[in-house]
């Protein structure tokens, strides 16, 4: 091929890997809120992309990191499995739900800190650092707070990065066993249809201003698997549900579900 020819086909290919997605656009619109969104597709690669500078721009994961806290603490034998219980010390925090006795379910459902800060310290830093640097779970300089690393800033990733994790999740391609997957995969339920199981996890990083909500997982249909990431400023604690909602308004405009 003719040198202009390979330089027009360079631009034609970059222009394409960084098109904005006209209908995720139009829903960004609609909520007033800077953020992005990358949805793919596990088997044939389709992506969709709503600004795709800030889809690579590292934020603090807040409690998106559970799903990858999770794999660890499992493999690491930190805890056993999904009932196995944290118990209570009687603080007051600001959340109810994280006042009382937790299984790891219902940890990671109500993104219980103070329980994942317990497994962070069976844990300790070292697997943290060589699984983070494995997977290329974003960045994580040293030295870091091994109870505060996913939430104070120190450990940052992109929605392109989370993307990328969730699926050497999907695939089982990272070195955890079948029973970490199976119990990760098994807490990550939010809902099930006949057609579909979606997959997901909140995060909310309230220190930054504005804050950043962050929506991530996986969409399972009979014939495809539809990964996704989102983050988004939002403004107080009232915008949290433009998290999930955004996120399924997206999967309908690009006909994931109905």
């Amino acid at each position: 091929m003719p040198r202009p020819l390979l330089i027009l086909a360079a631009v034609l290919l970059s222009c394409s890997a960084f098109a904005e997605d006209a209908d995720i656009a139009a829903l960004f619109a609609q909520t007033d809120r800077d953020g992005t969104l990358v949805l793919s597709a596990l088997r044939t690669g389709e992506t969709f992309v709503h600004d795709e500078a800030r889809a690579r721009r590292r934020f603090s994961p807040a409690s998106t990191f559970k799903i990858f806290n999770t794999l660890i603490a499992l493999e690491a034998k930190a805890i056993g499995g999904a009932d196995d219980r944290f118990a209570w010390d009687g603080q007051q925090y600001a959340f109810p739900d994280w006042n009382r006795d937790q299984t790891l379910d219902s940890a990671f459902r109500v993104s219980c800190v103070w329980c994942y800060q317990v497994l962070a310290r069976r844990v300790g830093a070292a697997a943290y650092r060589e699984a983070i640097e494995r997977a290329g779970y974003g960045v994580l300089p040293e030295p870091f707070p091994l109870t505060e690393f996913w939430l104070d800033g120190s450990l940052r990733i992109s929605a392109r990065e989370q993307v990328d994790f969730i699926k050497q999740v999907v695939r089982r391609t990272l070195p955890f066993g079948a029973h970490v997957y199976d119990t990760l995969r098994d807490i990550m339920v939010v809902e099930q249809t006949p057609d579909w199981t979606l997959r997901a996890k909140t995060g909310w990083s309230t220190r930054l201003s504005p804050s950043i909500g962050w929506y991530v997982g996986d969409l399972e249909t009979r014939d495809e698997t539809w990964v996704f990431a989102l983050n988004l400023d939002l403004r107080d604690a009232e915008d949290l549900p433009l998290r999930a909602a955004l996120t399924r308004a997206v999967l309908q405009a690009k006909g994931v579900i109905d």
